[in-house]
Formats: structure tokens, C-alpha cells, sequence
């Protein structure tokens, strides 16, 4: 017996069961039907038809007019049936394109992964979590023979595949960039000719990098257009701007950026961030720098790795656990 035979078996069953009893397991069984018939494509005209031919057999003498109202009932519904098709083959792409999504959300973690390092005279701790599956944001470390760190926090202005696609250039770029990698200026002008030749005129990204000499405790950095971070002097428990002005990437090729030093002493802290740090939204409004500082403050006793979990956990539970924008924060501690 094919599904179309057993289909008319059950339905007449249900239809049975309901008109001698009109309990609640005739309307159960209609829901488990309805679940089935969907399952195997079953169109909304074709189940009218079903209930027109069942009732035929069972009422011979059903009265003409209800009979023919099946007619107009039938014909109604095709439309839905139409509506019905097409939603389900819209069904069928999206789940399609979410996978898809989910390979490359897998690739962009695998390509764009990075090791927190570790040095003996620094506590490092970052957090980055994509609004949606796609992160447009991308940090990356990088540690040389001398203990020296460099730091990259960028932006893509966009969202999605071409966002990700975008950081993985930007990655790769950098890498092949070791001759500058101690010099965040002139690794900023390189990577400003990269996108400005190889990104689309409507994307721009932000980035900010820097490199901690760790023999020296100095940290030298330049920005594209980047969210300011924060710099917390430990001697006087105060947190100031870490200002940096420069052009984004991708906007002229023959954009020079500047060059700045931060002396660094025991219990000192950098503080890098991207925009959905400083977006997001409480209930009355977006958070102020100021409110980011009080945050930051309240957990700055603790390692740098649960600061910014404590930090992330607090804005997420500002703003409903639905984050805005993607979020990405990094704090470097000087412990010694």
C-alpha cells in the first residue's frame, strides 16, 4: 500500500473516531496527520479533496450545497497550496545556505585562529564573539624570539561572508609581513595598499596594532581609524584614552600613519577593543567610555582573562543576551 492509499486509510480512521467519540485523541491523531502529511509534501488542496472523497463515502446523502461548498473550499486553497510549495522549497535553500554558513563560520575559526602568548612579564586576556555566525572582527598575536608581542584588533565596516573573507586577506597579509612586524606604522601603510587594491570601494576596515617590547616595557602602536582602547597607569589607578589618529584602511593608498610609545610599569594595562564594546546598548541608550571604565574598574583586581569575561558577561546581560554588533576585547597586563 503506497503513502497516498494509507493516507485515505487513516484520514477516514480519524474522521470516524472524531464524528462517534469527539474526544481529545481524534484531535490529536488530526495533529499527528497533519505533522505526517507535511513530512511527505502533501498540499493543503489535496488534503480538502481527502475530506471531500471521505465524507462522500461515508454520507451518500450528504446535501448537495455542503457537498459543492467542498468545490469552493478546494479552489481556495490552492492558492495556499501555491504559498505552501514555495515556502517549503524556501525552507529547503535556507537550511541549504545555513550550512554552507556554518562550513565557512568553521573555515574563518580554523583560518583565522590565534594563541594568546605567553610571556613571562605580561597577562593577556581576550574575548571575541561574533554577533552572528560570521565575525567581522579579527584579533591576532604574534610572538618573535625576543618575547616581543604584536597585537592586531580590526574592523571590517560590513558584516557577513564578504566581512570574513576580507580578515582572512588581512591575516595572511599580515604574515607575510615579518621584516615590519616590529614597526606598527609602517606594518599599517603596507596593509592600507592591500585592501585599497584588493577590497571592494565600499568596504573599509579599522585596525589598530602594536608591539610590546617586553626587554623594555615599551609599547609602540598606530591605528587605521580604530575604537580608542584604554591605557590604566597602575601608580595612579586612573584609565586614560589611547588616542591614535590614522585613516582606514582602504581609503588611500598613500595613507601614512603615525607612530606612538606608551612606557609601560608593573600593574599597567592595555586595553584594546572594537566599536561593539563601546555600541552596545543598555535601556537607557548606548553605554558611555565612562560606564566601559567603571566596568573595567570593578573586575581590574582579577587576571586579564576574567576581566574580560566578566566585562563581556555584564554587557550581554545588558542588552538581553542579543548582541548588536560583534564584540572583541583585549587586555594586556604587565604583572612584573
Amino acid at each position: 500500500m503506497n503513502f497516498r492509499d494509507l493516507m485515505d486509510s487513516k484520514y477516514r480512521e480519524i474522521i470516524e473516531h472524531y464524528l462517534n467519540e469527539q474526544d481529545e485523541k481524534a484531535l490529536y491523531l488530526g495533529q499527528k496527520f497533519s505533522r505526517k502529511s507535511i513530512e511527505h509534501h502533501v498540499s493543503p488542496e489535496e488534503i480538502i479533496s481527502l475530506h471531500k472523497s471521505v465524507i462522500l463515502e461515508m454520507e451518500p446523502n450528504i446535501p448537495h450545497q455542503v457537498l459543492h461548498s467542498f468545490d469552493i473550499l478546494l479552489e481556495v486553497m490552492i492558492g495556499y497550496g501555491f504559498a505552501y510549495r514555495e515556502h517549503q522549497s524556501l525552507r529547503t535553500k535556507q537550511q541549504e545556505l545555513n550550512n554552507e554558513i556554518d562550513v565557512a563560520s568553521n573555515m574563518q575559526q580554523t583560518l583565522l585562529g590565534t594563541v594568546i602568548p605567553t610571556v613571562e612579564a605580561l597577562d593577556i586576556g581576550a574575548v571575541s564573539v561574533p554577533a552572528k555566525k560570521m565575525n567581522g572582527d579579527y584579533y591576532h598575536f604574534v610572538q618573535d624570539e625576543n618575547d616581543s608581542v604584536s597585537v592586531a584588533i580590526a574592523d571590517v565596516i560590513g558584516k557577513g561572508i564578504p566581512a570574513a573573507l576580507c580578515m582572512s586577506m588581512i591575516k595572511y597579509a599580515m604574515d607575510s609581513l615579518p621584516e615590519y612586524r616590529n614597526e606598527p606604522n609602517a606594518v599599517l601603510e603596507s596593509l592600507n595598499r592591500v585592501v585599497e587594491q584588493n577590497v571592494d570601494a565600499s568596504m573599509f576596515i579599522t585596525m589598530f596594532y602594536g608591539v610590546y617590547n617586553s626587554k623594555e616595557h615599551l609599547f609602540s602602536y598606530s591605528s587605521a581609524g580604530h575604537e580608542p582602547g584604554f591605557f590604566y597607569r597602575a601608580s595612579t589607578n586612573e584609565f586614560e584614552d589611547l588616542d591614535a589618529k590614522g585613516l582606514l584602511l582602504g581609503v588611500d593608498k598613500k595613507a601614512k600613519y603615525r607612530q606612538y610609545e606608551r612606557q609601560v610599569e608593573t600593574g599597567d594595562m592595555i586595553i584594546l577593543l572594537s566599536d561593539g564594546v563601546t555600541e552596545c546598548r543598555s535601556e537607557d541608550g548606548f553605554i558611555e567610555r565612562e560606564d566601559l571604565v567603571q566596568l573595567i574598574s570593578k573586575y581590574h583586581h582579577l587576571p586579564p582573562q576574567e576581566i574580560v569575561n566578566n566585562v563581556y558577561k555584564q554587557l550581554e546581560k545588558m542588552q538581553h543576551f542579543e548582541l548588536r554588533d560583534d564584540f572583541t576585547l583585549i587586555i594586556i597586563k604587565r604583572n612584573s
